[in-house]
C-alpha cells in the first residue's frame, strides 16, 4: 500500500493485464503453521483453520497485493531463502525487459519470529548469542562477530518500464540496470569459502548492465554478521573489483541496523540502496569496531557518509547457494 502510494501510480488508468506482482518470502507462514499445528494437537484435524493453507504458503502475499488491485500480469513467488526479494526484483525487470508488464510489484516479506523459526535458527548456531548486548549483536565484518540477529518486515518497490514511468510523469528514484544470479553448487547453509557463486553473480550484474567494476560507487553488502559469510563475500568483492576493491569502493552492511529479514531483506535493501542515491549518503556498519581478519574493505563504519553517488550494487545470498545482485543508478533524466 506504502508503495503504491509513494509511487503515485493509479491502476484505474491502467492496463491491468499488464500490471503484475513478483513478491517472494523465504518462509512464509511459519506462525500460522506453528498455530494450527498446536491446534490440530489439542482439538483434533477437524478444528483446524480453514484458512492454514492461504496463510501459510509462500505465494500468498503476490497472490492477495494483486487481488488488491485486480492486477492480471504476471504473478509469481520467488523462494530462494535470504535471496528472494532480489532475486524477485530481477524477475520484475526480465518481464518488464520481455514487455511483458508495464508496472510490477516486486520485493519480499517475511515474518519468522516465532518460537520455530527462532529455535531452528539457534539450532544451525547461525544466530548471535549477545544477548547481554542486543543493540551490538549484529556486528558485520567485526572480529568479535558471531552470528546473526533474526528480524522480520517488508520491503517493497514499484518497478516500471522507463519509458511507461516518464510518460505518466513518476518521482524516479533510481534506475535498474543490471540483474545477476547464481547458484553456490557447494552447501546448504554454508556459502562457498571463496564466494565463487557470489563472485559470479556479481560480475553476470555488471555485464548485464555494462557497467565497469569501478564504475560502482558503493555495494550495499549481504553482510549478515556471521563468520563465514562475511569472510566469503569480502573474498568475492576482492576478486571482482581487484585492486578498485581497497582504492574507492565503499561498502556497507545495513543490516548491522535492520538484523536480517531473510526473504524480504533484499526488498529493504534496494530501498536503502536507491535512498543512498537520492539522499547522496552512504548508510554505515555499525558496530564494526575492530575489523576480523581478512576484513581489510572500507565498511563505512559506524558513522554514515556524506557523498555524491551514482551506482550501486546490493547483494543477497541465501542458504541453498541462491545468489541474487542488483544494480542500480541515479536517473538522469
Amino acid at each position: 500500500m506504502e508503495a503504491v502510494k509513494d509511487s503515485g501510480v493509479d491502476f484505474s488508468r491502467c492496463d491491468l493485464d499488464r500490471c503484475g506482482v513478483i513478491v517472494g518470502s523465504g518462509i512464509g507462514g511459519l506462525e500460522e503453521l506453528e498455530t494450527q499445528h498446536k491446534r490440530m494437537l489439542q482439538k483434533g484435524p477437524d478444528r483446524v483453520s480453514p484458512f492454514t493453507v492461504p496463510k501459510l504458503m509462500a505465494n500468498a502475499a503476490a497472490g492477495n497485493i494483486s487481488i488488491i488491485w485486480g492486477l492480471r500480469g504476471p504473478n509469481v513467488a520467488v523462494v530462494t531463502a535470504c535471496a528472494s526479494a532480489a532475486h524477485s526484483v530481477g524477475e520484475a525487470m526480465r518481464v518488464i525487459q520481455r514487455s511483458e508488464a508495464d508496472v510490477v510489484i516486486t520485493g519480499g516479506s517475511e515474518a519468522a519470529l516465532t518460537q520455530l523459526g527462532l529455535g531452528s535458527f539457534c539450532s544451525l548456531k547461525a544466530l548471535s548469542t549477545r544477548n547481554d548486548d542486543p543493540e551490538h549483536a549484529s556486528r558485520p565484518w567485526d572480529k568479535d562477530r558471531d552470528g546473526f540477529l533474526l528480524s522480520e518486515g517488508a520491503g517493497i518497490v514499484v518497478l516500471e518500464a522507463m519509458d511507461f514511468a516518464v510518460q505518466r510523469g513518476a518521482r524516479i528514484y533510481a534506475e535498474m540496470i543490471g540483474f545477476g544470479a547464481s547458484g553456490d553448487g557447494y552447501h546448504i547453509t554454508a556459502p562457498d569459502p571463496e564466494g565463487k557463486g557470489a563472485i559470479l553473480a556479481m560480475t553476470r550484474a555488471l555485464r548485464d548492465a555494462a557497467v565497469n567494476p569501478e564504475q560502482v560507487d558503493y555495494i550495499n553488502a549481504h553482510g549478515t554478521s556471521t563468520e563465514l559469510g562475511d569472510l566469503a563475500e569480502t573474498r568475492a568483492i576482492k576478486q571482482v573489483f581487484g585492486s578498485y576493491a581497497r582504492e574507492g569502493l565503499m561498502v556497507s552492511s545495513t543490516k548491522s541496523s535492520t538484523g536480517h529479514l531473510l526473504g524480504a531483506s533484499g526488498g529493504v535493501e534496494l530501498i536503502a540502496c536507491a535512498l543512498a542515491i537520492k539522499e547522496s549518503t552512504v548508510p554505515a556498519t555499525m558496530n564494526l569496531y575492530a575489523p576480523g581478519e581478512e576484513c581489510d574493505l572500507d565498511y563505512v563504519p559506524l558513522t554514515p557518509r556524506a557523498k555524491p553517488i551514482k551506482t550501486v550494487l546490493s547483494n543477497s545470498f541465501g542458504f541453498g547457494g541462491h545468489n541474487a545482485c542488483l544494480l542500480i543508478r541515479r536517473f538522469e533524466g
